[in-house]
């Protein structure tokens, strides 16, 4: 049943296709309300991170034109006050509209437009949304030059910081068990040893170079669309406008964005977008690896391999007491599904560059973001809450490691593969310790043999 709303709760708008009831305590304006009752589709917002930069871009283009004599001081000087405030968080329920919407973003374009406008507005000066807020600009370049900003902010105010501390954490553990050697794995079935350094370091390596891959990206994702207006000409924006607007927007956020060259391929696709999203995806399997490493390495603990206790943070289960999950592993496993599902809608989307506009911006825009900042929280989880805490059973490894006859491989250069190959099944099938088998089997003396089968010799790859 439908609410009775009474008139005062609604004042009336019109806009170029007439009048319509808006909600009398909002801000937004007649675009706004038709999008919010045409889009009621997902009750998916915008991300902040988005509005944000949306905002930030308004403040800095109003800014521009005022510095080219193409809006006032005044009005320059509230819009982008208003702005400003947008940009810290302030009015967020302002911006209710659906991610899935008009292909373009207009509506989010418009929505950040009236409600600046609004909220900007008095008796003595009117701001207008349209010819004050949205000089010099289309949605068509400002909403792609808004999923940059976003995106270019969020790796490397979050993502990178977040990758910086994972990597300095595993290091960290890697060293304090440089010399602490398991049995190693390949297939799942035993194989030659190596130590937790080595196991872990690889990890390190991993998120190094999925890093250098993100500061790659980020030189062509700073380069906007802004100042191409419509199909990337230009039209009615002043030629000087986006490089000053991009220099106004680096001194507040330190970035190094400046105009694209090419502002008809900026407005058209989507390339870089699609690039970055690749690196997340490529993130996405690594963490998915190295918790799944985690995972396994803490089955158990009778049952599975036992190797490590991963910090016990909540009760596992509803029926079974004492039970506790490797719940951060599963967490970050899952956020990685999520990323990788957000790259194939990205990939989807961006081939939706219909002649001169991408047609899938803020579906784009959303999972991108999405995605950057799922990652950046899942890797501070990873690093905190699972890998800084993990203890070592030190028992079940040597117990494991002893009796693996795996270790007969150190013998083949010594006694040659076939006998090694019988002395292993020998081990297997009497469930013996590889050296007292091989001192039956072969002429080597036991001093001798515990040589060539030290584990932790066996390990060293220098």
């Amino acid at each position: 049943m439908e609410k009775d709303v009474s008139d005062k709760d609604y004042r009336i708008e019109k806009d170029s296709m007439g009048e319509l009831k808006v909600p009398s305590a909002s801000h937004w304006g007649p675009q706004t309300q038709r999008a919010v009752e045409n889009f009621q589709i997902s009750q998916i917002k915008m991300p902040s991170g988005f509005i944000r930069s949306l905002a930030l871009l308004k403040w800095a283009i109003s800014s521009a034109n005022a510095e080219l004599d193409l809006i006032s001081q005044e009005k320059a000087k509230v819009i982008g006050d208003v702005a400003l405030k947008i940009a810290d968080g302030q009015y967020s329920d302002e911006f209710p509209i659906d991610v899935f919407q008009t292909g373009s973003g207009t509506s989010t374009n418009m929505n950040m437009n009236e409600v600046i406008a609004n909220l900007s507005s008095t008796d003595e000066l009117k701001i207008h949304p349209n010819d004050d807020v949205n000089m010099g600009q289309s949605s068509n370049d400002v909403i792609p030059s808004a999923i940059s900003v976003s995106a270019s902010l969020m790796v490397s105010d979050q993502l990178l910081k977040s990758l910086d501390h994972l990597q300095d954490v595993i290091e960290t553990k890697a060293t304090s068990l440089s010399e602490v050697v398991k049995t190693g794995r390949t297939h799942l079935m035993d194989a030659m040893p190596l130590t937790f350094g080595q196991e872990l370091n690889a990890w390190a390596s991993q998120i190094k170079d999925i890093k250098s891959q993100f500061v790659a990206v980020l030189p062509n994702l700073q380069k906007l669309a802004l100042g191409g207006t419509a199909v990337g000409t230009g039209v009615n924006a002043h030629p000087q406008m986006s490089s000053k607007a991009a220099q106004i927007l680096n001194e507040k956020t330190g970035m190094s964005f400046e105009p694209s060259v090419d502002r008809f391929r900026a407005i058209s696709s989507q390339d870089v977008s699609l690039d970055l999203s690749a690196k997340t995806r490529t993130l996405a399997v690594m963490l998915t690896k190295i918790s799944n490493d985690l995972r396994w390495m803490n089955s158990g603990p009778l049952a599975g391999l036992g190797e490590i206790k991963l910090p016990a943070l909540q009760p596992g289960s509803s029926i079974m007491p004492g039970k506790v999950n490797p719940v951060i592993p599963e967490s970050v496993t899952m956020v990685s599904a999520q990323v990788i599902g957000n790259d194939t809608t990205i990939a989807i989307a961006a081939q939706s560059g219909n002649f001169q506009l991408n047609v899938m911006l803020p579906l784009i825009g959303y999972n991108l973001i999405q995605s950057i900042s799922l990652l950046s929280n899942a890797c501070l989880a990873l690093a905190d809450k699972a890998i800084k805490g993990f203890s070592v059973n030190d028992e079940a490894i040597e117990s494991v490691l002893s009796k693996n006859p795996i270790l007969a491989t150190a013998l083949n250069s010594t006694i040659g593969y076939e006998l090694g190959s019988q002395i292993v099944k020998k081990a297997y099938q009497e469930k013996r310790m590889i050296i007292d088998v091989a001192v039956e089997m072969t002429d080597l003396d036991e001093s001798e043999l515990i040589r060539l089968l030290d584990p932790l010799t066996l390990t060293d790859n220098s």
